[in-house]
């Protein structure tokens, strides 16, 4: 711990792990309104909504489940 450059009392690295996951959930959560609205903007019905979310949202799904397997595996 020399000469480790220090933010809001964190490392560096630290600092970008808790950044990352706060920020990264709320564009996932913001994503997932943005679905909604468009949803309920385009009358979609129960099905519609439910595919929307489903199809939009198949992308952060993936992403949120690379960091379970990385931690199931131990990496």
């Amino acid at each position: 711990m020399g000469n480790e450059p220090i933010i809001f009392g964190l490392t560096v690295a630290e600092f970008e792990s808790i950044s990352l996951k706060v920020l990264l959930t709320a564009l996932i959560v913001y994503m997932m309104f943005i679905i909604g609205n468009l949803a309920w903007k385009s009358k979609a019905g129960k099905y519609g909504t439910v595919w929307m979310f489903l199809a939009l949202g198949l992308g952060f799904v993936g992403f949120v489940s690379k960091a379970f397997i990385e931690r199931m595996l131990g990496m």
